[in-house]
């Protein structure tokens, strides 16, 4: 198995182009890393849709869309799926395992460059693990972490790693925001 990460933290984000739900009646919509610039962006990558795990993370974020949006800050869920998928999905009412009002797009990785090119593919399961990535506004990569498919993320831990980011200080361990910096 190839354990090269082409996404290195300090360096440039590498660029994509897919698919995406921005328009969830065409689903023909593009979306590119440079549709970013000049934003902060949490791409995030999840296995599977229609899965148990996932709608938790993506109703998350979500819930702290508003919050984030106000932090200059886009989200961006990838997964291997179709953009079919991603939209029955968020047609889909949460009591049925769906993501009905999600406030951000979902992009389809079918040819699993970008999920390869970001070090999370699963080539196997042919899947993404569950890999986040802070992008600062200029396209660099601030953050990361990826872990397997069965445990979710923690969406306070991420939006704590953004206001350290972009404090631009030196924010010790256990930092919260309004803390004294280093």
């Amino acid at each position: 198995m190839d354990t090269r990460i082409i996404a290195q933290v300090g360096k440039p984000a590498p660029y994509f182009e897919m698919l995406s739900t921005k328009d969830s009646q065409t689903l023909d919509r593009v979306i590119t890393l440079d549709d970013y610039k000049g934003k902060w962006l949490i791409l995030f990558f999840y296995p599977y849709d229609f899965s148990f795990v996932c709608p938790t993370e993506i109703l998350a974020l979500s819930d702290r869309y508003k919050d984030l949006k106000a932090m200059n800050t886009e989200i961006l869920g990838v997964s291997t799926d179709s953009v079919h998928a991603h939209r029955a999905w968020l047609e889909t009412p949460e009591e049925e395992n769906g993501i009905k009002g999600t406030q951000y797009p979902l992009a389809s990785d079918p040819t699993h460059a970008v999920s390869e090119a970001y070090g999370v593919l699963d080539k196997e399961q042919g899947a993404a693990l569950r890999g986040l990535f802070i992008i600062d506004p200029e396209g660099i990569v601030q953050y990361a972490v990826i872990h397997n498919m069965n445990t979710g993320r923690s969406i306070n831990e991420t939006e704590r790693v953004l206001e350290a980011l972009q404090s631009g200080g030196l924010c010790g361990a256990n930092w919260q925001p309004g803390d004294e910096m280093l």
